[in-house]
C-alpha cells in the first residue's frame, strides 16, 4: 500500500513540473514577442528628396547654406572671371558706359576663388537683398555706401579686408585683380556678427507650356557698338553656353564653360544720375523681357516680388527650369536678337 502511494506521489510531482514549465514557456513567449513584431515598432526609414532652392536641383539633405551675392568685374581685363560656374543665379547689369557688372548669387556651390571683386552699385544691393543674400564689393558708389552704411543689408567690403579676406593677383592690374575665397567670406561673416546659415525661399521651379513659344538656338544682348559688350548663348540641345566679347564664357581656373539652362531678358528704365556716369535703374516698375529655355523664346512680363525679378504671362507666373538662371538687363529689348 505505501509503494502505491509512494508511486503515485512520484507520477504527480513529475506532472505538475512539466505543467510548470509549460506555463513559464508561454509566459516566455508572451514577453518575448517575435523578432517580425520587434522590426514593426521600428521607424521606418523613407528617402527624402530635398532640392536646392534657388537652382531646384535635388540634394540628399537640407541646405541652409545662406545665399551669397558677390560683386563680380566684367571689364575686358578682367575676363575669364573665377567662380562664375558655381553660381546658382547671375544678373548682368551695366554700371558706367557701356560696361556691365555681374552679380553673382551662390546657394548650392562655394567656390575656392570668386572674382576679380568690384564696387558697389545700390540697384545691385536691392537685386542682393531680394534673396536676403550676404552682399560682398571691393568699394561702392557714394548711393551704396550710404545704403549700406544705413543697414539695409549685410556686406563685407575689400576696402576693410584687402591683403587679409582679400587678395590681389599679381598678374593682373588694379582694379581688376581682387579676389575672395567662399572661406573667407565665411570668416567675413563671423568677423562681423552675421548669420551664415538659413533657409533660402526657393525660385518657382516648374514646366511652363512650350506649344506656342518660337524656337530660338541662338541669342544676342548687345550692350554697345563695341565689341566686347556683345553677349551671346547658343543652345547645345540642353542649354545654352555663353560667349562675350567673342570668347566663350569660362571659368580662369578650371576653363569650365558657362553653360545655363535659363537665359532670363528684362527691360529696365535707365537714368544716368552723375557726370561719373552712374545709373539708377528702375527695378520696381516691372515691364517687358523674353525667357529662353529649351531652345525656345516667350515674350514675357517681369514683376518685382519681394525683390527678385520674376517672368509672367498674362498675369500668370511661368516657372524657372530646373538649373542655372542669367538674368540679363538691357534699357532696351531691341539690343536682343534671337534666332
Amino acid at each position: 500500500m505505501r509503494r502505491l502511494f509512494f508511486l503515485l506521489m512520484i507520477t504527480t510531482v513529475f506532472l505538475l513540473s512539466i505543467g510548470c514549465q509549460r506555463t513559464e514557456s508561454n509566459i516566455k513567449e508572451k514577453e518575448s514577442p517575435p523578432t517580425t513584431v520587434e522590426q514593426k515598432n521600428e521607424p521606418e526609414t523613407k528617402d527624402i528628396a530635398w532640392t536646392f532652392p534657388l537652382t531646384g536641383m535635388p540634394t540628399d539633405e537640407k541646405t541652409m547654406q545662406r545665399a551669397v551675392a558677390v560683386m563680380i568685374n566684367n571689364y575686358p581685363a578682367a575676363r575669364p572671371q573665377s567662380g562664375l560656374h558655381k553660381a546658382d543665379i547671375v544678373y548682368e547689369v551695366l554700371a558706367e558706359g557701356d560696361i556691365t557688372r555681374l552679380l553673382a548669387i551662390y546657394q548650392s556651390e562655394q567656390p575656392d576663388i570668386i572674382g576679380p571683386v568690384r564696387s558697389a552699385r545700390d540697384y545691385f544691393v536691392h537685386l542682393s537683398n531680394g534673396f536676403h543674400a550676404l552682399y560682398v564689393c571691393h568699394g561702392w558708389s557714394p548711393e551704396a555706401q550710404t545704403l549700406l552704411k544705413s543697414g539695409a543689408t549685410d556686406y563685407v567690403n575689400g576696402l576693410f579686408y584687402d591683403g587679409t579676406l582679400f587678395w590681389r593677383d599679381r598678374t593682373r592690374k588694379a582694379p581688376h585683380n581682387s579676389y575672395i575665397s567662399f572661406e573667407n567670406i565665411k570668416k567675413g561673416a563671423e568677423k562681423n556678427g552675421y548669420v551664415f546659415e538659413e533657409e533660402v525661399k526657393p525660385l518657382p521651379f516648374f514646366t511652363n507650356d512650350l506649344t506656342n513659344a518660337i524656337k530660338a538656338t541662338n541669342i544676342d544682348v548687345v550692350y554697345s557698338k563695341r565689341s566686347y559688350a556683345h553677349v551671346h548663348y547658343a543652345y547645345d540641345g540642353t542649354k545654352y553656353v555663353r560667349s562675350s566679347g567673342g570668347e566663350p564664357t569660362v571659368d580662369r581656373e578650371t576653363r569650365t564653360p558657362i553653360a545655363v539652362e535659363n537665359v532670363f531678358v528684362i527691360e529696365a528704365t535707365h537714368e544716368i544720375i552723375d557726370d561719373y556716369g552712374r545709373r539708377e535703374i528702375d527695378f520696381t516698375s516691372g515691364g517687358k523681357g523674353y525667357l529662353f529655355q529649351k531652345g525656345t523664346v516667350q515674350e514675357i512680363q517681369w514683376k518685382n516680388v519681394d525683390g527678385r525679378l520674376l517672368p509672367y504671362k498674362n498675369g500668370v507666373p511661368l516657372g524657372f527650369i530646373k538649373g542655372k538662371t542669367w538674368i540679363q538687363v538691357v534699357p532696351d529689348l531691341k539690343q536682343v536678337q534671337y534666332e
